[in-house]
């Protein structure tokens, strides 16, 4: 079973940067890693996500430029990079882990069995 504690959430000001961290533990039947979020008014989306092996990353074509998925060498870390966040930004930063059969890790909810607890990010004035 895979354990992921996402870090770094809090409260960041329009325009602002805040960058999210996330630690797993797993074994096995994981080569993708990434991020969804919640965000009020909106449905558990997509930001982006990564294989942690080839390091190919996928990003939501709405937050592509502004937000940046990368991961340690040690393949368990994930970040994701907020810059020049909005207040449509603020919500819940939920660091998932799954395994895609081609490699290629796509924005699809279904792929990522593990999920953190979250964290939070509010963007103020």
């Amino acid at each position: 079973q895979a354990q992921l504690q996402e870090s770094g959430g809090g409260s960041v000001q329009a325009g602002g940067s805040l960058t999210l961290s996330c630690v797993a533990s797993f074994g096995y039947g994981v080569n993708c890693m990434g991020w969804f979020r919640r965000t009020s008014g909106k449905d558990y989306e997509g930001v982006g996500f990564i294989n942690i092996h080839g390091g190919r990353i996928t990003y939501v074509d709405s937050l592509k430029g502004r937000f940046t998925v990368s991961q340690d060498s040690d393949k368990r870390t994930v970040y994701l990079q907020m810059n020049n966040v909005e207040f449509e930004d603020s919500g819940t930063y939920y660091c998932a882990a799954g395994w895609s059969y081609d490699g290629t890790c796509r924005n699809r909810e279904r792929d990522y069995v593990h999920r953190g607890q979250g964290t939070q990010v509010t963007v103020s004035s």
